[in-house]
């Protein structure tokens, strides 16, 4: 399996929704543990890297501009 390249600026969507009914999460940091920003509702967490590889779906990466 083909393993992610995740950087901060990504948006990650996740097989769970937030309470908030979003699926999407913004990266804002990399490394052991991520910190994710719900684009439904503004909620951060930090997230071991482990967890939030087995729950990816989809992976979109930033514009470049």
């Amino acid at each position: 399996m083909e393993r992610l390249n995740y950087e901060p600026g990504d948006v990650v969507r996740l097989k769970k929704p937030h309470p908030c009914g979003s699926y999407e999460w913004e990266i804002l940091r990399v490394g052991m543990d991520f910190r994710l920003k719900c684009t439904g509702c503004g909620h951060m967490i930090m997230v071991p890297r482990k967890t939030v590889e087995k729950s990816t779906k989809e992976l979109k990466k930033k514009e470049k501009s």
